[in-house]
């Protein structure tokens, strides 16, 4: 099937859960993940009113985003980045992304606010939480999260609008279920602290759904949308 049939089916699985779970499906926002796509497929999936783009690596997001600029005319779509930021990364960053997911430290906080000063911008972005033991995996651990949150809502252009998470592969997607509850409850207890964070960025193409029932306002989707990865 091509970008339009796996769109439809996205959407309908988006629509189902949301029913499930007594949701508005308009509350769930789709980022298609790019990573490794080429230009076309993004620039079509765009063309079939995909507003939010979710890239990995900062580098291949600073070669889509230039050229594609030539390619789509709806200046509505935002980039997200979804994948670990390092430090020194942090300048380029702020100037390619609407949404940054990944904030996991005080410092990567500290580095992008200062570049955010620079630009005369305040950068949207989400705490990635670490709540499995992969080695692997990237995001600050449970304990260090309030700790975190009160660090960055004193930076002046920073805007901290939710939380991350992205739980270990399970074949079976009700074993992520845990991992989606309790990044819920954790973003709850944070807003009974005095915060306000609307948004769970959680559940990726195979487990989406239980995401859904669970809370998520994003998920992140890529598989399914622009199937198997090429590389």
């Amino acid at each position: 099937m091509g970008i339009p049939e796996n769109l439809a089916a996205i959407r309908e699985r988006i629509c189902n859960a949301a029913a499930k779970a007594k949701r508005d499906p308009q509350d769930i926002k789709l980022v298609a993940v790019t990573k490794t796509v080429g230009l076309q497929k993004i620039a079509e999936a765009v063309s079939r009113g995909i507003l939010i783009l979710g890239e990995n690596r900062v580098q291949e997001a600073q070669r889509k985003i230039s050229n594609l600029k030539f390619e789509i005319s709806n200046f509505e779509v935002e980039w997200h980045l979804i994948g670990h930021l390092q430090k020194n990364k942090a300048k380029y960053a702020v100037r390619l992304f609407d949404l940054i997911q990944t904030v996991d430290s005080t410092g990567l906080a500290k580095e992008i606010n200062i570049h955010s000063e620079k630009h005369g911008k305040v950068q949207r972005v989400l705490v990635q939480v670490k709540l499995s033991d992969e080695t692997a995996k990237h995001g600050t651990i449970e304990k260090d999260v309030m700790s975190l949150i009160r660090s960055i809502s004193e930076m002046k252009h920073l805007a901290l609008e939710g939380l991350m998470t992205m739980p270990p592969y399970f074949e079976d997607p009700e074993m992520t279920r845990p991992y989606f509850r309790r990044l819920r409850q954790m973003r709850d207890d944070v807003e009974k602290a005095g915060f306000s964070l609307p948004e769970l960025s959680m559940g990726m193409s195979h487990d989406f759904e239980v995401a859904i029932e669970e809370g998520a306002t994003m998920v992140r989707v890529g598989t399914a949308l622009f199937g198997e990865r090429t590389q």
